[in-house]
């Protein structure tokens, strides 16, 4: 496993246990649940940023 799929990883665990965290308790911190979404998020895009597209072929232009 690369170093760059630990990081990504690891930015969703952490980002979704500080988001999990911050909305669990009483007196909600919304700072905290924001910050835990951005890291999440970041986490996604970086993993999302390297899957492969489905269509990567060029699609055939129409005949005219």
């Amino acid at each position: 496993m690369s170093i760059s799929r630990v990081i990504n990883l690891l930015l969703i665990i952490i980002g979704g246990f500080i988001a999990i965290y911050a909305k669990a308790g009483m007196d909600q911190n919304q700072y905290l649940l924001i910050g835990g979404i951005v890291v999440l998020m970041i986490g996604v895009y970086r993993i999302s940023r390297n899957i492969p597209s489905k269509n990567d072929e060029e699609t055939p232009s129409d005949n005219d």
